[in-house]
This record gives structure tokens, sequence and C-alpha cells, in this order.
């Protein structure tokens, strides 16, 4: 077994990508080593390449939507085996000391902003954009047969948003699901929205993501809010954008009692009108990634079938290309990199 593997470094903000040659991590005590696979490239991963978000210093190794083969495992490992399939989302585990920890939390997105000092992948630590990876074995997940590399890296997180929002938001059967912004999450969200049995309106501008959306089972695609009150509205609408505008003008269509599940991401702030909201006893979920038993039910509905995710796929030789690609909002919808 070689003593080297290679990871690609992120030398400062934005600046390309490269591969690096670097010494092979190894299992301690309650990891797992992963012979990475596929990793996607995330909003998160970007913002953090580029220096708008900031947890360490450069250089980084960024990546938490990896999936690979267990190869080696650590003292006290129990849970996991060489040979087995895992996906690694961000959060590994909390750091179990501090006054959020102590109030015994499932690990969670909640966890990663609150916890005094979390274990996140390709955030706090070394992420999956590397040949080799040692990891919490808590903080994997076992993949469903049938569902390949390609398509369980995009699912570990832009997936598992969309579908932990469903679950939080917990509409009832037969609702009328809105999804503002088809991208990375949103083109998730538009499929594990119809895999529930839900009636699904996409709101987007863009000519070329309404084909998309309607591709994606979309029943219907309206162009803002006014057109998506005119066309009957919706019970839960699904914020997946990074540009809150367009959410809140979609607000024209959410009806009474409604919810809004917000797990897009912008520098701004969400600001909702107060009349509306009070007046018509709406009700704002923020969600993000909710337990990894969502996550488990997210991987079997793409192993399933019943959602598939689309991606551009790239060697890790390319993997600059495929940063480049993610950056510049044209790869539909997620961009993959194989090893």
């Amino acid at each position: 077994m070689s003593s080297s593997t290679h990871a690609a470094v992120v030398p400062g903000p934005r600046e390309p990508w490269v591969l690096q040659e670097r010494p092979r991590p190894g299992a301690g005590p309650g990891q797992v080593l992963v012979e990475v696979r596929a990793g996607a490239v995330c909003g998160t991963d970007l913002w953090m390449a580029h220096g708008d978000l900031s947890y360490r210093p450069f250089p980084l190794v960024l990546g938490h939507e990896g999936v690979g083969e267990v190869v080696a495992v650590g003292a006290g490992v129990t849970s996991r085996a060489v040979g087995d399939r895992v996906g690694m989302p961000m959060v590994q585990r909390g750091c179990g000391t501090c006054a959020f920890c102590r109030q015994e939390h499932p690990a969670s997105f909640v966890t990663a902003a609150n916890c005094a000092s979390p274990v996140l992948t390709g955030v706090t630590v070394d992420g999956a954009f590397a040949e080799h990876v040692a990891v919490d074995a808590v903080g994997t997940v076992v993949l469903p047969d049938g569902i390949s590399y390609e398509d369980a890296a995009p699912t570990l997180c832009a997936g598992y948003t969309s579908w932990a929002a469903l679950r939080r938001a917990a509409p009832a059967p037969g609702a009328r699901v809105g999804v503002v912004g088809i991208g990375g999450v949103g083109h998730f969200a538009v499929q594990y929205a119809k895999a529930a049995g839900h009636h699904v309106t996409a709101v987007t501008r863009s000519p070329d993501k309404e084909r998309a959306a309607r591709e994606l089972g979309a029943d219907e695609v309206v162009g803002d809010g006014a057109a998506l009150a005119a066309s009957g509205g919706v019970d839960l609408l699904l914020h997946t954008s990074s540009n809150h505008a367009s959410a809140l003008d979609a607000l024209q269509g959410l009806r009474p009692w409604g919810k809004v599940a917000v797990m897009g991401i912008a520098p701004d702030d969400f600001a909702l009108p107060a009349l509306g909201l009070v007046s018509n006893s709406w009700q704002v979920v923020g969600t993000a990634h909710n337990g990894l038993e969502h996550l488990v039910e997210a991987l079997q509905l793409v192993a399933d079938g019943r959602v598939a995710p689309v991606s551009e796929v790239f060697a890790f030789a390319d993997v600059e290309q495929a940063h480049q690609r993610a950056a510049s909002g044209r790869a539909r919808f997620k961009a993959v990199v194989t090893f």
C-alpha cells in the first residue's frame, strides 16, 4: 500500500484547484479510511474556495459530497467494515463536550451551526476531493445497493437538503408544492416532491430551465409569484435558490396556512412581509440536513430509480474544470468528479 495519495488543493482565495501529492492518511480510533470514488461540487465549496466563507486558513482540501469504499478501519470501529460503500456528508460529529453537545442532539446541520468545535468534512477538516480521506465512522452512511457513485455523490448534500426539507415541512398527502430555483438543489426538490406524490410547480424565469423542470417531472412551470397565484397557488414553497428576491416574489402564490421551507442561502437577509405572514398564518421553516435517517431515505429513492440526479462528470485530473464549471453557474445541474 502506497504511503502517499493525491488531493485537490485550493492554495488561496479564487485560485485554481491543483493536484498535490500528500501523505496518505490513516484510520485513527473511531475512524474509517475511505478510497474516494466520486465527489460533487457544492455551492458551499465555492464560497469557501472564493474566500466568502472562512472556517480555517488556506490551503484547503474541500468536498463534503464524497463517496467511496472503506479500505481500513480504526480501533473501536464495529459499524463499518473493509469493502463497505459509504457516503461522507458534511457533519461527522460534534465535539461532545460543549453546552450544545451535552444536550445530546442527533448530529445534523444544526450541530455544525451550534457546536463549539464540530468536525465537518471539507470544512473544518480535509474533505473528499482527495484519493483517500479518514473520517469518523459515525459520520458516514452506507450506500444502498443499486446506486452508482456518480449518483450518490450529489445526493450527499443537494439531494439530502431537498428531501430533508420536505420531511421537515411535512406537507399533507397530495399537497401542492412550489420549487423556487431549478439548480443543484432545486432539480432534486422537483423530483423528490413528485416521488412523494405532490403536485409540483417550478418557479423559474429561465426558458432553458423551464424545459428542464418539465423533463424533471414538474406538473407546471411559472415565471413569477403572480403566475404562481394564478395557477392555483401552493401549500408549500421550497426556497432552493441563492436569490432571495425570487422566493419573496413567489410568496404571492403561497396559500393561506401555507409553509415556506428556506434552504436557499444568499448573502442578504430573507426579509419577510409581516402583514402577509400574520394575516395568512404562514409558517417559515429553516432547514438543511435534518438527521442521517433522511439521507438514508434520499439515497434509497435514487437507488430505486424514483429520483435521478443530473450531473456533468469530470475526471479527477480535471477537477479545476469542474470547479470552474460549477462556479460559472452553467453546470447542469451538479459537477461530479470521479476518481
